[in-house]
């Protein structure tokens, strides 16, 4: 194993908290994060200067390479001084497309400050905004660097005045978005000042960077780097030998990201909703290296030789190698065989890592992205962490088989590793034809999905089907109570359903609502912000990933904790296929209104109950006005002025709407949403139509009902796929 030789100085770094600093570079697919990446490396020694910036060397897995695009997220800890002065720099460096922003997610819960990239000419493109708005949402400080100056220089050829205008430009939509985004507290300390080095511009790949106080400190203007182009590749190398990248990029973030003990005063309130008085949440807030130790699950490899790698955030305390560490969610106690730091490809074994850094450990096998561990004698005081949340959902499906019966139990066992790695690629098995189905957020993320699995599964032999766009079934208004008898008619349950308001709706999209949160906090912010009655948000029983809500307004009722999981897990099978389709249920609150539950628990088994509780659900959803939804992506496209029209026929003629267009330079921004199940072949006529002179990205957007003169048909197709009768059922069907 490689062994750098700055590990010993970033060891002895990390227990001076003013010395560390927690970053990410996030920001547009192709807009040059893994190219910076590259820069950084070279400063901290672990890059020749002369593959800086071609190597992207912290694509380290095939298909990055092989793809030119970074799919998974990459640590890396960096040594590196200024002014004299030794700092240790975790860096994170993270995805650009929009199917990968789930590890933009988990990369931003372990880190301070992020570095947005932004190339100049194409701007603040959809994905800038979305990762802005997830740094902010984990109160990450945002800065910016502009990239790709050479494209204004050699492709647009504008003069001095037109670069610093186009530059000033993207800044001030740039802060426009912490201003539409950032909490009030940060508005306005979080808006970026170029004056003040917050922001740096260059070309990643010729390794050349700026900040205005370097420029004005070297003397530099942008004539003179418009000077070093015209003169040749030459004068452009010795340029950034005055000027490195690495400079502006690192002044800039040791300035302006504060150290761990400095940012978790202002973020852990954000991410931690337990008790702040406490001496858990007085360690956290200090982030006290003696105090229990926290740690943050943000990220699960499968090591092929080491096992299971969980990474993580230390947020108190030290973890250290054969710890015996407690795992909140998994509710057990792990122990820790071995600790290390992230140096790229490689982990570098350390005998303990303290707070505020980053950590690998191994051991671990039952921890998951999201896991909260803590010391074993902190157990049953702790408070988790705040879920992660994810901003995409899983929109598309394809099903996969073993060519042979013989490696299925293999196929099965490597699509759960890699289900663990990644938490928002699904797997789920088609009950009705044997099918495994697979749903990722776009399809490319199942292509890499089916890439990876083909290099784990050896050889395994595979068939998939076509990418199909997964739909979600919901109900309008509210539906009368039904009474449902068990199979064996010993048990009573009386059941209704509604749909839930917007403003539910959003708490739980937001991750403010949530199951396992505290019953009285979830109740009040129900009750205050979403309207909602007294006794509903107290006596709620489960609420599952789809965003349905289980409520039990019985009163004394009999047996009714004895067979309470029972119901609960009756709910979960429920609104796991809807009626309409088989498609899961979505935004829907089920009421348990009464039931009488037989004395002897022979009778009142989960065979008995599920059933019954099912059965009223179903009815109940078909009583009302039941709705496919359908998903739909927001569009944002830059495009030449002459094939805007182009564009614009393009998105409507696919049942997309329009929502602004905009004028800059000789480009046209179109703003607007298409449903996913027309965006299958987007990219082919796109690039046709415009002479492949868009600059386009999508991203999930909401969950729409689909057309009424639309549904009928697409449910009856998803239906014969699925190997359901080509009728939809009635509320007759489930009560007797």
């Amino acid at each position: 194993m490689v062994r750098y030789k700055q590990t010993e100085e970033v060891l002895k770094l990390m227990d001076n908290l003013n010395n560390v600093r927690n970053i990410g570079i996030i920001g547009h697919v192709d807009h040059g994060k893994t190219t910076t990446s590259d820069s950084l490396l070279m400063a901290a020694g672990m890059l020749s200067p002369k593959v800086a910036g071609t190597a992207l060397a912290l694509d380290y897995v095939q298909i990055e390479q092989l793809r030119q695009m970074t799919v998974k997220a990459a640590n890396v800890s960096l040594y590196h001084e200024i002014e004299g002065r030794p700092y240790v720099i975790n860096l994170i460096d993270t995805p650009g497309h929009v199917d990968f922003t789930s590890h933009v997610t988990r990369s931003l819960r372990v880190i301070d400050g992020v570095i947005i990239i932004v190339d100049a000419v194409e701007g603040v493109m959809t994905q800038t905004e979305t990762v802005l708005r997830q740094s902010l949402d984990e109160r990450a400080r945002p800065l910016l660097y502009i990239n790709k100056i050479d494209r204004l220089i050699k492709e647009l050829r504008l003069t001095p005045e037109e670069i610093q205008k186009r530059l000033l430009q993207i800044i001030k939509e740039f802060n426009s978005l912490i201003e539409l985004y950032a909490e009030p507290e940060f508005k306005k300390i979080w808006k970026i000042d170029p004056s003040k080095g917050q922001v740096a511009f260059g070309a990643a790949l010729h390794k050349w960077g700026l900040t205005i106080p370097i420029a004005q400190k070297k003397g530099f203007k942008f004539s003179d780097i418009i000077d070093a182009y015209n003169r040749g590749k030459e004068a452009v190398e010795e340029f950034s030998k005055e000027a490195p990248l690495y400079e502006a990029i690192l002044s800039m973030a040791i300035e302006h990201v504060p150290p761990p003990h400095v940012a978790q005063k202002y973020r852990i309130p954000k991410i931690w909703q337990g008790d702040l008085n406490s001496e858990i949440g007085k360690a956290l807030l200090e982030c006290d290296p003696d105090g229990p130790t926290i740690l943050c699950v943000n990220k699960v490899i499968d090591d092929p030789h080491a096992g299971l790698v969980t990474t993580g955030r230390v947020f108190s305390g030290r973890v250290y190698s054969g710890q015996e560490i407690y795992l909140l969610r998994s509710r057990r106690v792990e122990r820790i065989l071995q600790t290390g730091i992230y140096m790229g490809p490689y982990r570098e074994n350390v005998p303990s890592i303290p707070a505020g850094n980053i950590a690998a450990l191994l051991g671990l096998e039952t921890a998951r992205a999201g896991e909260t561990l803590v010391s074993k004698e902190y157990a049953n005081v702790m408070v988790p962490f705040e879920a992660l949340k994810y901003i995409s959902e899983a929109v598309v499906t394809i099903s996969i088989e073993p060519k042979r019966a013989t490696d299925l139990v293999k196929l099965i066992d490597t699509l759960q590793k890699m289900a663990i790695e990644d938490p928002t690629l699904k797997i789920k098995i088609n009950k009705e034809t044997g099918e495994y189905l697979i749903s990722g957020m776009g399809t490319l993320h199942l292509e890499i999905a089916l890439w990876d699995l083909k290099q784990r599964a050896g050889n395994i032999e595979f068939v998939t089907g076509k990418p199909l766009v997964v739909y979600r079934e919901s109900i309008r208004g509210k539906s009368p109570s039904f009474e449902t008898k068990s199979p064996n008619r010993h048990n009573r349950l009386v059941v209704a359903v509604e749909s839930l308001n917007e403003e539910t709706i959003r708490l739980l999209q937001e991750g403010r609502v949530t199951e396992d949160q505290d019953w009285r906090t979830r109740a009040k912010i129900l009750r205050e912000e979403a309207g909602w009655d007294a006794d509903d948000a107290r006596n709620i029983w489960a609420i599952d990933d789809n965003l349905n809500i289980f409520v039990d307004n019985t009163k004394g009722v009999q047996y009714l904790k004895e067979v309470k999981d029972t119901l609960i897990n009756g709910f979960r099978w429920s609104v796991a296929e809807g009626p309409l389709a088989h498609e899961p249920m979505r935004g829907v609150l089920v009421r348990l209104l009464d039931a009488t539950i037989h004395d002897d628990p022979v009778h009142r088994g989960p065979a008995q109950l599920m059933p019954a509780l099912k059965n009223g659900i179903m009815a109940a959803f078909l009583s009302t006005k039941p709705v496919l939804l359908e998903p739909i992506y927001k569009i944002e496209v830059k495009v030449a002025q002459e094939y805007m029209g182009n564009v614009l026929k393009i998105i409507t003629t696919r049942r997309g709407k329009i929502f602004a267009v905009e004028q800059q330079l000789n480009l046209a921004f179109i703003r607007g949403e298409i449903p996913v199940a027309e965006a299958t072949d987007l990219a082919d006529e796109m690039r046709s139509q415009t002479a492949g002179k868009a600059f386009w990205a999508t991203e999930f957007y909401k969950w729409s009902p689909v057309p009424e003169n639309l549904a009928m048909n697409i449910i009856m197709k998803i239906r014969e796929r699925k190997g359901l009768k080509l009728e939809l059922p009635k509320v007759e069907d489930y009560i007797e």
